[in-house]
């Protein structure tokens, strides 16, 4: 065989390395961002992903050594084996998840399966070419157009294909990719012809399923989620950060973020005007304000319910939560088109970054997070963070934390408040009943004790009024406070109360 021949082959097989490494890698995120919406948890779930993947790829890799015989045809053969099941993962872990008894041991099988079926690629590659490159060659370039690849993945994955895609097209995309790395190899290298019949027809049949799921990906997404949630979806989309799904019944609509319940239409006015106006009817003459988190503007429609508010500053992590709540017209009517107001300015950053960056002063600050079930939330109930909103209170300003249930959580909802007086502040913590959510429960913090509870009060509200805000701060017995830990970025003490307090009420 010629050089040339023989460098055209090099080519044609690093460049088949790069692609599967690129797909291996994106089964590998898909797989962990999917148990992350459906299973909750982000670190725990990729976490278990990852070394699960990675210890199968090892098997994958010590099970080539009993692959002999014509290795290229093993590699076409495994590339289309790893293009249905790493490509059929996604849309059929979202179909099961409803149905299976046990879901983690469906996803845990196909993520090893899918590793396996990788581990292989790379040995197999590397014998095909051990008789043609010095040993120091084959190495040094196999796993250098391995990790090119990787990091293409990396890169694309949260930028790209997740926001663009979604998980059930990237997942049957890169499905697509493998089998035509195997159909490529099949047409360009002439010693394939004894077997190309067979392996053509099952490239052609498994690139027609592929394909079909690929068009039909919004209607299998549809299908899975309307069984998931019990009323009709009408709106859903993955961002960089998390799936948003607004569901509606003839009373009410419903958003989810990951599958988690955010607000329901029906009595959401209950939840943000007690997050919103025992603080600010105590602090006359308020102007300027920072809300933290609260991309849907409700928080902010309480907020210029005050005639004296001049701005209000919302720092929400997603551009595509805020876009939504300022463009759908449902929505808008919710939140009284809030979030067009002249006064509001909508930073999309992470908001622990914002307030460590931040000089300013305001007169009151919202913090409207989700709960802390995972460590990427729990930093922002952590001391540190609370520190630095300290900073940028002024005298005589009020924060409002939103902390969870002190009924269900109660653990959780007084580590908080521990945390946030460990900050240096005075805090009044204070419950109201939400009938989608049972009680909630909010802390009030102030660097002196001196809040009153009968200032004035917008017209027009629905829960709020005077004696209402002096009946949240009454806990009975059954939530009364409970010694806690400090929750501080080294210990991420919360998540873990999170995780006790909850597990009884899990699916």
């Amino acid at each position: 065989m010629s050089d040339g021949v023989n460098r055209h082959r090099h080519l044609l097989l690093l460049l088949s390395v790069f692609v599967i490494a690129t797909c291996g890698l994106i089964y590998e995120l898909v797989a962990g961002t999917l148990a992350s919406y459906l299973l909750g948890d982000s670190v725990t779930q990729f976490s278990t992903i990852i070394g699960v993947y990675l210890f199968s790829m090892g098997i994958g890799s010590w099970l080539s050594k009993y692959l002999d015989g014509n290795l290229l045809k093993w590699f076409i053969r495994i590339e289309i084996l790893v293009g249905i099941v790493g490509g059929c993962s996604a849309p059929l872990l979202f179909a099961l998840f409803e149905y299976a008894a046990s879901f983690r041991l469906i996803l845990y099988t196909l993520v090893s399966l899918t590793g396996m079926l990788v581990g292989l690629e790379i040995p197999l590659l590397m014998r095909i070419l051990e008789n043609q490159l010095t040993f120091k060659d084959l190495v040094s370039r196999v796993f250098t157009f391995d990790y090119i690849g990787a990091l293409l993945a990396s890169l694309i994955f949260p930028l790209v294909l997740v926001p663009y895609l979604g998980l059930i097209r990237t997942a049957l995309f890169f499905g697509l990719m493998n089998i035509g790395v195997a159909g490529f190899l099949l047409h360009q290298f002439r010693e394939t012809k004894p077997y190309r019949p067979s392996l053509i027809t099952a490239i052609a049949l498994s690139s027609l399923a592929l394909l079909s799921g690929f068009v039909y990906a919004e209607q299998i997404m549809t299908y899975t989620e309307n069984l998931t949630f019990q009323d009709k979806v009408i709106y859903s989309k993955s961002t960089s950060y998390q799936r948003i799904v607004l569901t509606a019944s003839n009373r009410e609509f419903r958003l989810f973020l990951n599958g988690n319940l955010q607000f329901s239409s029906a009595d959401e006015y209950r939840y943000h005007e007690a997050l919103v106006h025992p603080a600010l009817q105590a602090i006359p003459n308020a102007n300027r304000v920072l809300v933290l988190g609260g991309g849907d503007g409700l928080a902010v429609r309480e907020i210029l319910k005050y005639k004296s508010i001049q701005s209000v500053t919302l720092v929400d992590l997603d551009p595509g939560m805020t876009n939504l709540f300022r463009e759908n017209e449902l929505l808008l009517k919710l939140n009284n088109r809030s979030l067009l107001s002249p006064k509001v300015q909508i930073i999309n950053t992470d908001a622990y970054n914002f307030i460590r960056q931040d000089t300013t002063q305001y007169d009151l600050i919202v913090v409207d997070f989700p709960d802390p079930s995972n460590y990427s939330i729990g930093k922002l109930y952590s001391l540190s963070f609370y520190q630095e909103l300290n900073r940028l209170l002024r005298p005589g300003g009020l924060a409002v934390v939103q902390s969870t249930s002190p009924y269900i959580a109660r653990q959780s909802f007084w580590c908080i408040q521990h945390t946030i007086a460990a900050a240096g502040f005075q805090t009044i913590p204070y419950h109201a009943y939400i009938p989608s959510f049972g009680e909630w429960g909010y802390v009030l913090l102030s660097r002196n004790s001196h809040w009153r509870g009968n200032g004035p009060l917008p017209s027009g509200l629905r829960f709020v009024t005077t004696k209402t805000i002096h009946d949240m701060l009454n806990f009975p017995p059954d939530m009364a406070e409970v010694p806690t830990e400090v929750n501080k970025l080294n210990n991420q003490v919360l998540v873990h109360y999170f995780e006790d307090d909850w597990m009884p009420y899990a699916h």
